[in-house]
């Protein structure tokens, strides 16, 4: 029970990496608040983890300012914030309508980018804290279709260097996890079964992953294992940044 007393958010929490980070992260002793914008699915979600550990759902859209703002106020301090929640519908360059660019980067960076800046600073005075951002193999390597998503993570890519270095003298540690190709119900729809094994067969393992194996990633680098890194990111992808 290594995170026993600490609470920690996971946002887009209701399913796939982001419920099984949750479910870890509540086995492991924490208090969880998860997030998303879908009532009914945090419930369910609630549910499936009510053997784990405490868990507890807040509704909130993370491309809406004032909805993050109002999960960082009902949340409460937190020890551990796990920035999950993400949109990825992909389109070509050519294609891209502006609204779509905006709400891909308005969710997967801003609305990151002001919850750790909300957060953070009780952390900071803690002088104890574990951000994680959860990135992608797609800022790393290019994939045709992909080109607003990938920008937006590898932008996160780099604020979890950037935050690493002002956050490190106060004892906040900042890393991120980069997934491949992983079967969840989200990715599943966007890229299709033929999409997301086509990707998985161009890696070196030669498989897709399940998202335990990712959740199991980011809650090493929440915990206190991890003591001793920050500023880096940690790939788990079968290979596919590597080769």
């Amino acid at each position: 029970m290594e995170l026993r007393g600490k609470t920690a958010l996971v946002t887009g929490g209701t399913s796939g990496i982001g419920l099984d980070t949750a479910r870890q992260l509540a086995r492991a002793g924490a208090e969880v608040v998860i997030t998303g914008r879908d009532v009914q699915r945090g419930k369910n979600a609630v549910h499936a983890a009510r053997e784990d550990g405490a868990v507890r759902f807040i509704a909130a859209d993370m491309a809406d300012l004032d909805s993050a703002a109002e999960l960082a106020r009902d949340s409460g301090p937190v020890d551990v914030l796990v920035n999950n929640a993400g949109t990825f519908p992909t389109s070509p360059t050519v294609e891209q309508s502006v609204e779509g660019y905006e709400q891909i980067f308005a969710t997967n960076v801003r609305g990151a980018y002001f919850l750790v800046a909300t957060l953070v600073p009780h952390m900071l005075e803690k002088g104890d804290g574990a951000i994680v951002n959860v990135t992608s193999l797609a800022a790393f390597r290019g994939f045709s279709g992909a080109s607003v998503y990938s920008a937006s993570k590898a932008a996160l890519t780099s604020l979890t260097r950037t935050w690493a270095a002002e956050f490190a003298e106060g004892g906040v540690r900042v890393n991120s996890v980069s997934p491949g190709p992983t079967r969840t119900e989200g990715v599943l729809a966007e890229w299709g079964e033929e999409g997301n094994e086509g990707v998985a067969r161009d890696l070196g393992l030669q498989r897709t992953a399940r998202a335990p194996e990712i959740a199991e990633a980011i809650c090493f680098l929440a915990s206190p294992r991890a003591a001793y890194i920050t500023g880096t990111t940690l790939h788990v992808d079968a290979g596919g940044s590597a080769f």
